[in-house]
Formats: C-alpha cells, structure tokens, sequence
C-alpha cells in the first residue's frame, strides 16, 4: 500500500496587496477585529487600524515578492508591500501572532469588529461611538479561536 499523503489545512482566508505582488492564504482561524488607534497604526495607514490574527504557522505566503519589513519599535514589526504600500502585517516581537489587515482579505471574511484600543491616541477629526470596548491600552483580551 501506498502513504497516505497527509492533508493541508483547508484555507479559511485569502487576501494580499493592492497591485498583487503579496498573496496571502489563512489555514486557520481567524480572530475578530480590533481597531487600532495608535499613533504608530494611524500614520502607516492613514487612519485607525482594522487587524484580525491569526497564528503565524497558519499564515501561508503566496507571492511575497513585494513583501517588506520594517521595525516600528522595540516591541513590534510591519510587514507592508514594496511596490504598492500597502500595510499587510503587524507582528509582535514576542511571536504567538501575526495580526492581518482586515481591509486586505478577500470577502466575504465572516469577521466583525469587537473592540478599539489605543482609543486615548485617537485622531481628534473622529469619535468612537459603536458602543463596542474600548481599551486605552493594547490589550484587548480577544484570541485567536481554536479550531
């Protein structure tokens, strides 16, 4: 008799950049979304952040050619795309995570937004009215679920 191929974990997401140069697949849950309201979060994307997480042996790159790194601070990296500029990843140098720009999965994602930190770095042009927790730190409380 033959090996029996061990199977891969179905995809439960995909998504990637603006011009297509990264590719990403999930291959495991993801968490809800946390909007993030940092200074750091809003000057790399313009505006608050909208992060799910997934663990990071469950994030499959596709096309990474464009994929860049930078080291925003002591504690923390953003993965963005090269060629186009869009922000990807948020990975913290502890490890256990990578958190995932919402806005650049693919639909439908089956995800809803479950909380705000950060919410004291707030831009003062907006107010956070969708009745949903809000930390002023980043400690949000939310897993990523098991399978």
């Amino acid at each position: 008799m033959g090996r029996r191929r061990r199977s891969r974990p179905p995809v439960r997401g995909t998504g990637g950049c603006l011009c297509g140069a990264v590719r990403y697949e999930v291959r495991g849950p993801l968490r809800d979304v946390v909007d993030c309201h940092c200074a750091q979060c809003r000057r790399t994307s313009g505006h608050f952040a909208a992060f799910t997480a997934a663990r990071p042996e469950d994030l499959v790159l596709i096309g990474s050619g464009g994929l860049r790194w930078y080291r925003s601070s002591a504690t923390a990296a953003r993965g963005f795309c090269g060629v186009c500029g869009s922000s990807l990843f948020w990975e913290p140098a502890s490890g256990g995570r990578v958190s995932i720009a919402a806005g650049t999965l693919d639909p439908p994602t089956g995800l809803a937004t479950a909380a705000h930190v950060f919410v004291g770095d707030a831009g003062d042009y907006y107010e956070i009215g969708d009745g949903l927790p809000r930390r002023a730190d980043g400690d949000h409380g939310i897993a990523i679920p098991d399978d």
